[in-house]
């Protein structure tokens, strides 16, 4: 199962990005443009919980299948290298919300200062080169317009929606008690918000607590 719908956000992702590139722009005030922006965007979101999920060997039974789908999906969504994002994330389970969490930050809090330096841990000079590339051989079939509405803008959505419902929603201060040792908050139980917010991260102590639990299982522990 972990398989199947790995790959079918990658065959929705790659589908709907080729279809919104075809899209002649009249009119950018209809409706269904900005809708297909955000639902470019959320699947983005889908690449990196993919990836995610394979960080934690919850996507395919063996080792190196996991790995290929971890490595192709965190390079899709942004030519990112997987052996920085695996190192960093499992540094996150062991410390989080601490000093030691690289996606934490103990100094000031606010919501755009954090996702900055949030943003700056994981981007890297080889990963801006591999995306220009991509850039300019889209343009010999797309134009520049299009690339930066349906395919970086969406991109750039999605980092927002990781970001506050991965990171900063669930360990921001103050903490308490019922944040347990993980210092994880989690979202009440809505399974439709969980799912269309950022397919069940929101539910982000039931995935401190169980990681090896896959996303599209993480609702089963929500009570």
């Amino acid at each position: 199962m972990g398989i199947f719908i790995a790959f079918l956000i990658i065959v929705c992702w790659v589908g709907h990005l080729f279809y919104v590139l075809t899209f002649q722009v009249n009119d950018i005030t209809q409706f269904t443009f900005w809708l297909h922006i955000l639902i470019q965007a959320w699947l983005s979101t889908g690449l990196f919980i993919t990836a995610h999920d394979a960080m934690h060997g919850t996507v395919a039974r063996s080792s190196s299948l996991n790995m290929w789908i971890g490595r192709m999906t965190t390079f899709l969504y942004a030519g990112m290298s997987y052996k920085k994002l695996l190192a960093c994330h499992i540094d996150h389970h062991k410390y989080p919300a601490t000093e030691k969490d690289p996606d934490y930050t103990v100094g000031n809090q606010q919501f755009f200062v954090w996702w900055y330096r949030f943003m700056l841990r994981y981007v890297t000079v080889w990963q801006m080169l591999i995306m220009a590339v991509l850039f300019n051989v889209l343009l010999l079939w797309y134009s520049e317009f299009q690339l930066l509405l349906f395919w970086v803008l969406p991109l750039f959505l999605s980092t927002f929606q990781l970001f506050y419902f991965g990171t900063f929603l669930p360990h921001k201060l103050p903490h308490n008690a019922e944040m347990t040792a993980h210092r994880s908050r989690s979202l009440p139980r809505n399974h439709m918000y969980a799912f269309l917010s950022c397919y069940f991260f929101g539910y982000h102590l039931e995935h401190h607590s169980s990681p090896h639990t896959p996303w599209w299982r993480l609702y089963q522990l929500k009570y």
